[in-house]
């Protein structure tokens, strides 16, 4: 047999039998890399152990170090956990298994729903298989033969799946008695399967269709070694005790209702009060920063979302009401009212950019199964801006938006991942514009010194996209703040300007969010400081005790002052022992407790307590109100 040479990632080359495998090149370069090897990469592409290396390669060895390998290994251990379910309720059907950011899922139709008693059974019986040390074998069939085999089989999901495809050979995976229709890759073997969990049970249907068939979803994570699983599951702990939901029902903040309907905010004071602190906040940043403050209507004629591209391209999620026989749409977004008002008077060079910024409340048709608390709901507001340039200042601009994001996430002690998003297959508007657009996004990310991903095909259907993800406490990450840049509606709108010549041009427009949804952002809020809100954004910043009544003179004048003084405060007057008054203060999370006994009445003093129980020294309550005062000011 002839010599192959095969590329290593260091550039060395290495010299094989014609037919070697990534397992045989693996095994060449150490005993211990062969032992340590998951998978191969193969001139870019993800490959099994057992592929055949092509003369020439350049080829990279997959162990449980590298960043491939979760994906691997998690999408190793759904097919684990199908072939489990499988062993112990041989009617299940199964679906698809994919591999996802925080672990992996498996779609099951199945007679009778799972229970969480389930969960435990499955998970033994995938540690008794993992044991087993099952080879794991890929096979290519025909399409044809693919559909008879698993028709025999009874897998009618497995069949559609193929029968959808437009490949004439597929690639399948057999694991001892387990087959399932996969393109892959996957772990050498079942032994490979070292630390995985399964987490919960949720319905789902077919390929997401409510018309089609319920399915039960089983969720599960998987990770290299017990260390890192470990660590993880501490890690969700921590978020479930963070989870918003809970917490805003502890802290009053917001509610839903059935009554009302699904995915609509009812704000309650403590939370309509935090939302006001960062609207208000948010106004402020904007006027400083030169927008003007604009509002648009809720719903718009048929005929103008037509116009936009938004009725052929978004409409499903859109809501729609006839007024007087006329067909209007609830706004999803707020662009055109706000190129509306562009469009109301001429517009010169000199006028440019202009920056309307609106706090737009708007509503979108999510699917009931989707929503989650604040994260994703039907009606929420958006900080969101629209800005009109030339094309010669659209860099600024770009670069402006940048700079405003920045300054915003460092005040609330956020960091920030970038990513440029690019055209989607569904789309409006040129080519040329698109890459103009695509172009300028891409020049500002690079000049802005930060490192970002490229997003391939998730832009909007009207131009390319920076998406901006923030990380919260717990190291996930949350898509709030976007920048999008559109050649597409100007034109579509006719939006004009006359430059210095005369001539009547055509502007860029940017539609950008700051915060994103005003709801999204709280629940992320939330879930970063576990309700123990910065002072500044705190809704109650202290709260006025009294040990008896015979405090209640002073406690009032003290809790007046406060208010009078601009603070949110709150008072318990409650005949109830002291320390009960504490501790629900604790619960509620309020910053400063303030106790007023017979020694500070008599004083004229307060003695600050921290939610965390530190007492500060007694002080006047012109000062407290000076500390809080500067406090704040240390946040902003």
């Amino acid at each position: 047999m002839s010599d192959i040479k095969i590329t290593l990632p260091d550039g060395s080359e290495r010299a094989l039998k014609d037919g070697a495998t990534v397992y045989d090149l693996a095994a060449s370069i150490g005993a211990g890399l062969a032992k340590a090897a998951l998978a191969g990469k193969v001139n870019g592409a993800m490959v099994d152990l057992s592929a055949s290396l092509p003369d020439g390669a350049r080829v990279e060895i997959i162990t449980d170090k590298s960043p491939e390998a979760l994906e691997i290994i998690r999408h190793s251990t759904s097919h684990l956990m199908a072939q489990a379910v499988k062993s112990l309720w041989p009617s299940t059907k199964v679906t698809i298994g994919p591999a996802i950011e925080t672990g992996f899922y498996y779609d099951f139709d199945v007679e009778k729903p799972f229970s969480p008693e389930d969960l435990d059974r499955i998970e033994a019986k995938m540690a008794e298989l993992a044991k087993a040390g099952l080879k794991i074998e890929r096979q290519e069939l025909v399409k044809g033969e693919a559909i008879k085999l698993f028709s025999d089989m009874g897998e009618t999901y497995k069949v559609e799946l193929i029968e959808a495809l437009g490949a004439d050979n597929v690639s399948l995976y057999r694991q001892g008695d387990f087959l399932d229709l996969c393109r892959g890759p996957h772990l050498p073997s079942t032994a490979n399967c070292k630390a995985f969990k399964l987490t919960s049970i949720a319905g789902a249907y077919w390929r997401g269709d409510e018309k089609n068939k319920m399915l039960q979803r089983v969720y599960g994570t998987a990770f290299p070694d017990k260390k890192q699983l470990d660590e993880y599951l501490e890690r969700l702990e921590e978020a479930k005790r963070r989870d918003h939901r809970k917490l805003a029902k502890e802290l009053d903040l917001f509610s839903f209702s059935d009554e009302v309907g699904a995915g609509l905010v009812i704000w309650h004071p403590k939370g309509a009060m935090l939302r006001t602190i960062i609207e208000d906040f948010e106004r402020k940043e904007h006027l400083r920063r030169g927008y003007d403050i604009v509002v648009g209507p809720q719903i718009l004629k048929k005929e103008l979302w037509k116009r936009s591209g938004h009725y052929d391209n978004y409409r499903e999620n859109m809501y729609f009401t006839k007024v007087e026989e006329e067909e209007y749409g609830v706004k999803p977004m707020n662009c055109l009212a706000h190129m509306m008002i562009y469009k109301s008077q001429l517009r010169s060079y000199r006028d440019l950019p202009l920056r309307f910024f609106e706090l737009g409340t708007v509503h979108r048709h999510e699917r009931t199964g989707v929503l989650h608390g604040l994260q994703r709901v039907r009606g929420f507001t958006q900080d969101d801006a629209h800005i009109l340039c030339t094309p010669e200042q659209l860099d600024a601009e770009i670069k402006g938006v940048i700079s405003f994001v920045n300054d915003v996430m460092a005040i609330f002690g956020f960091e920030y991942e970038m990513e440029l998003s690019t055209r989607p297959e569904k789309s409006i508007g040129s080519d040329e514009d698109w890459e103009r657009a695509t172009n300028a996004l891409l020049g500002a990310l690079k000049d802005s010194g930060r490192p970002y991903d490229i997003n391939e095909g998730d832009g909007a259907f009207y131009g390319p996209k920076i998406d901006i993800k923030l990380r919260d406490a717990l190291d996930r990450r949350w898509q709030c703040a976007t920048i999008q840049c559109d050649f597409t509606l100007p034109e579509r709108f006719d939006l004009t300007y006359v430059d210095a010549s005369g001539e009547k041009k055509r502007p860029v427009m940017l539609h950008r969010v700051i915060l994103g949804s005003i709801e999204r952002f709280i629940g992320v809020l939330i879930e970063h400081f576990a309700g123990n809100f910065p002072v500044w954004i705190a809704p109650v910043q202290a709260v006025v005790l009294t040990v008896t009544d015979n405090q209640l003179p002073y406690a009032q004048k003290l809790y007046d002052e406060l208010r009078a003084a601009g603070l949110r405060a709150q008072k318990d007057f409650r005949n109830e022992k002291l320390s009960y008054k504490v501790r629900e203060a604790q619960l509620q999370k309020i910053p400063y407790m303030l106790v007023i006994g017979d020694k500070e009445m008599e004083a004229g003093t307060v003695t600050p307590r921290f939610r965390d129980g530190k007492n500060l020294e007694p002080m006047k309550p012109a000062d407290f109100i000076a500390f809080i005062e500067s406090e704040v000011k240390s946040f902003r």
